[in-house]
C-alpha cells in the first residue's frame, strides 16, 4: 500500500527531527513541525484506506476526527485521546503559528505523539495489510 509506505518514510524523517535538541533554529523548528503535519495527514489517510478495505462504509467520510474514532472502535489505535490531541495540535498549528505553540507541540511530539505514530505503524503492519 503506497500510502503506508509514504507514512513509514515520513515517520522515519520525523524520528530524525525528534532527535534534535533545543534551542532549535527556525529551520529545525519549522522542519519538525512540517514533518509532524505530514505524518499526521498520512496517518489518518492510511487508517481510512485500511478501514475501507475492511468494508467499513462509515470510513468514507473525509473527517480525520471521524476516522480516528472509527479506528479506535476497530482497535487499530489504542489511545483515542492521544490521537485527538494530535489532531488538535495539527489544527492549532495550521490556523495560528507562534513560537510558544510550536515548541509545545515539539515537546508533545517527543513525549507521546511519535509513540502513537509508531504504534499505528506496527498495528497496520501486523493486522491490516
Amino acid at each position: 500500500m503506497r500510502k503506508y509506505e509514504n507514512y513509514c518514510k515520513a515517520l522515519s524523517n520525523l524520528h530524525e527531527g525528534a532527535e534534535l535538541s533545543p534551542p532549535y533554529t527556525i529551520v529545525e523548528r519549522t522542519g519538525i513541525i512540517g514533518l509532524f503535519e505530514i505524518c499526521f495527514e498520512l496517518s489518518w489517510k492510511v487508517m481510512k484506506e485500511c478501514l475501507e478495505q475492511q468494508g467499513r462504509s462509515d470510513a468514507q467520510t473525509g473527517s480525520p476526527r471521524a476516522i480516528i474514532k472509527i479506528a479506535f472502535q476497530c482497535n487499530m489505535i489504542d489511545d483515542e485521546e492521544t490521537w485527538l490531541d494530535i489532531l488538535e495540535a495539527r489544527n492549532i498549528l495550521s490556523h495560528t503559528y507562534s513560537d510558544e505553540q510550536s515548541l509545545a507541540v515539539i515537546d508533545d511530539i517527543k513525549s507521546s505523539f511519535i509513540n502513537a505514530f509508531d504504534t499505528l505503524k506496527a498495528e497496520i503492519s501486523k493486522h491490516w495489510l
